[in-house]
């Protein structure tokens, strides 16, 4: 009930979109019209009569679908309330009581193609282009935050974790995804790099090195540094209610999951939370530090087609610029509040980003891929991984002080490879085996 609702709200959110797309386009023909007209002295005054009929007219019509839009939404939206409330008084007394563990879409690579995965790759997608308008509206569709533990999202109290951690380790793994996807993209490719659809970084590391994976669900749409605030939240309360004596915590993040997992580091440790102690290795796999070249593209055409006065360039102008939050702070890699608060997100000139300073008892890998297979071929050093470029996914700048830093370089590996590929796994291997020898 809880996505009907939300779908239903987007859909009637689109239609009130479209109607002040048509608007914007009308007023712009007007303009361009006018300034013809306006030129030839005997027929400016009555064109202008004309126009400004036509426009009361549209504006009338315009409203009235509008009203007409949001009326059918209260009426709806009483529908499935009265359909939520029968539905309720008819169920059992078992049934009304919300289990404490929410069943999850099975993470294997050979669920392609099927209704769940469809519908779970729209939610992610959905999210990414217009989750901070989802998260503003209360929309059923925003994915919030929330862990995963095995199949299960996993409420942070201690009776949900027994339940969902059979046998707990002193070390857990986070998986934190990246822009457009869900927890369910660490396990694309699976079967054709492994022959097992069910393997992922998780489970290897689990049976190889006895860490505990967890991963991470959330709404990309919105800023980083919203994320990342609740993620610190949500890893102190996760620290309090895990069932086991935790000493190590490893973050894995790919691609905006790096930039949201800095974030969360910087203000756990802003607040003095605990967890940040326990993190000893974060991995950033192909995460844009310094930003991603397709959201500096996008800024540019936003501004360009916004600055000429016609339908077929303010339209696409508009919708350009409804891009979400988190998608326009790839821009610059942004992190903290700081970067967007008070600031025009799509202003061609940027003030910069804030140095945000790594945690300095811990070691960073970052890992870089371009298309190409020898990294240092020109077009790879120029497309990078077709979403990143290698000195972006290198790491951030860092002045202040200097960190455990190490850099890995894969040729041939696209992005959304870096989640699952043996080479990656192995990075990720390495790197924990080189502590434990220590």
């Amino acid at each position: 009930m809880k996505r009907i609702r939300g779908l239903t709200a987007l859909i009637h959110d689109g239609v009130q979109l479209t109607t002040e797309l048509v608007r914007e386009g009308m007023n712009s023909t007007s303009r361009s019209v006018q300034r013809v007209t306006d030129q030839i002295e005997p027929i400016a005054g009555p064109a202008r009569t004309v126009m400004a009929l036509r426009q009361a007219s549209t504006e009338g019509v315009l409203t009235a679908v509008q009203v007409v839009n949001r009326t059918i939404q209260v009426v709806t939206d009483a529908g499935l309330d009265l359909a939520e409330y029968v539905t309720t008084q008819r169920a059992p007394e078992t049934e009304k009581q919300s289990p404490p563990l929410a069943p999850a879409m099975t993470m294997r690579s050979d669920v392609v193609k099927t209704a769940s995965w469809a519908g779970d790759a729209a939610l992610g997608l959905v999210n990414a282009v217009v989750g901070d308008h989802l998260h503003r509206r209360g929309n059923g569709l925003d994915l919030g935050m929330s862990f995963r533990a095995g199949n299960h999202y996993v409420p942070l109290t201690r009776a949900a974790l027994d339940q969902s951690i059979k046998t707990p380790s002193r070390k857990v793994a986070l998986f934190v995804h990246g822009l457009a996807t869900t927890e369910w993209s660490w396990c694309l490719g699976s079967e054709s790099y492994y022959g097992e659809p069910g393997v992922s970084f998780g489970t290897m590391l689990e049976r190889d090195l006895g860490y505990t994976p967890i991963w991470l669900r959330y709404n990309t749409g919105r800023h980083v540094s919203e994320n990342g605030r609740l993620l610190a939240t949500e890893l102190e309360r996760f620290l309090q209610a895990y069932p086991g004596n935790l000493e190590e915590l490893v973050l894995v993040g790919h691609s905006m999951g790096g930039l949201v997992a800095r974030s969360a580091c910087h203000y756990a440790s802003e607040d003095s939370l605990r967890w940040p102690q326990l993190v000893r290795h974060v991995f950033c796999l192909g995460s844009p530090h310094r930003g991603a070249p397709l959201e500096k593209l996008g800024n540019v055409l936003t501004r360009v087609l916004g600055a000429i006065d016609l339908p077929g360039t303010l339209i696409p102008a508009r919708l350009l610029a409804g891009r979400s939050a988190g998608i326009k702070d790839l821009r610059h890699g942004a992190l903290l509040d700081e970067d967007w608060l008070g600031r025009d997100p799509d202003a061609l000139r940027s003030e910069g980003t804030c140095e945000v300073p790594l945690l300095a008892h811990a070691r960073y890998f970052f890992v870089c891929a371009t298309v190409t297979s020898d990294p240092d071929h020109p077009l790879g050093q120029i497309v990078g991984d077709l979403l990143v470029r290698t000195p972006s996914s290198s790491g951030p700048v860092t002045c202040s002080q200097t960190f455990s830093v190490e850099t890995s370089r894969f040729g041939g590996v696209l992005h959304h490879q870096l989640q699952n590929h043996p080479s990656i796994y192995e990075v990720l291997r390495s790197g924990l085996t080189q502590q434990e020898a220590v």
